[in-house]
């Protein structure tokens, strides 16, 4: 008996010591592979992000035009923005694309994507003709745009075509069309990204929700009103973050149609910025204004993210409390 006991013993010890759990790596182990994944990231956010801002602040607080030394202007750069009236009037006109954006494009961008959410005939083409726009660069866009809408182009011909010629209007050089007809242009040009978004939210929401309120004599409308809309909330909250973001750096297609003419008609910040800070050889007020617009963006996030993502990051890895 005693022979067998401890011939048994080592097979014991054995069958112990197998079935311990692996040991997990230490934490000076993790914490090298997380430094090894995130140092690439890192440096480039640290080169590409935070040191252009800082850069940007150290030379708002000089006036400088690139040739002649740099001279401390403490905040009089700052001042000269703020009481800037083409400053003002820029940031205005960003708000007011930004407030189209919202009131015109979430409707139609949500009307467009119920649309094709739809079994409908040719439905793969109808998607693609949305999107296409999306694709193409902004450079294309406005040239294609401005040959479109200079005097005898394409768009006054179509009205001519219609019977409606006494539309016709100099549709880039009126000062108080220009703006709107630069946002009909953006809405042609963003319209399919926002349904792209959209149609993935509805991709998303399970088609047994929409059975069983059909089956409970609720009308299509009702469905989309009370099942439909509120799922889709985290997605259109989405949309309008990045719709008013890109709204306030509209840059690209402003200045290629407009210049921001005429007579700063249709100016954002972002090309208040080029023309003071590159143009016109004035680094340090340009710097200012980067500044100012960075600030008015991190503003605004901040503000949408506590007021308005706060109850979709709840239930996500960033926001889960314990």
């Amino acid at each position: 008996m005693g022979t067998v006991a401890a011939a048994t013993a080592p097979a014991k010890q054995a069958g112990r010591e197998s079935s311990r759990p692996a040991r997990r790596p230490g934490r000076r182990t993790t914490r090298l592979e997380l430094a090894l994944l995130l140092s690439p990231a890192l440096v480039l956010f640290i080169g590409f992000v935070l040191l252009p801002i800082a850069v940007a602040v150290y030379y708002s607080f000089y006036k400088w035009t690139g040739f002649s030394p740099r001279t401390p202007y403490g905040l009089a750069n700052y001042q000269r923005v703020l009481e800037d009236e083409v400053f003002r009037s820029a940031l205005l006109h960003n708000l007011i694309i930004a407030v189209l954006s919202v009131v015109v494009q979430l409707p139609l961008s949500i009307a467009l994507a119920l649309l094709l959410n739809r079994k409908i005939r040719g439905r793969a083409v109808l998607r693609l003709v949305v999107f296409a726009p999306y694709v193409l660069s902004e450079a294309i866009t406005a040239v294609v745009w401005l040959l479109m809408l200079q005097p005898g182009g394409l768009v006054d011909q179509l009205f001519k075509a219609v019977g409606a010629g006494g539309l016709i209007q100099t549709w880039l050089a009126d000062g108080d069309l220009v703006l709107y007809t630069l946002f009909v242009v953006i809405t042609w040009k963003y319209i399919g990204f926002g349904v792209i978004l959209l149609l993935a939210g509805l991709q998303s929401i399970p088609a047994e929700l929409r059975e069983a309120a059909s089956t409970d004599g609720a009308s299509p409308w009702a469905t989309t009103r009370h099942i439909v809309l509120p799922l889709l909330g985290p997605t259109i909250r989405i949309w309008i973050f990045l719709s008013v973001i890109g709204s306030l750096q509209l840059f690209d297609l402003v200045w290629i149609m407009t210049l921001g003419g005429p007579a700063s008609a249709s100016a954002t910040m972002a090309t208040y910025l080029l023309d003071h800070g590159f143009s016109r050889y004035e680094f340090g007020f340009g710097s200012a204004v980067a500044v100012v617009l960075f600030v008015v963006c991190f503003i605004f996030a901040l503000l949408y993210q506590r007021f308005a993502l706060r109850r979709d990051l709840q239930g996500a890895l960033t926001g889960t409390r314990r």
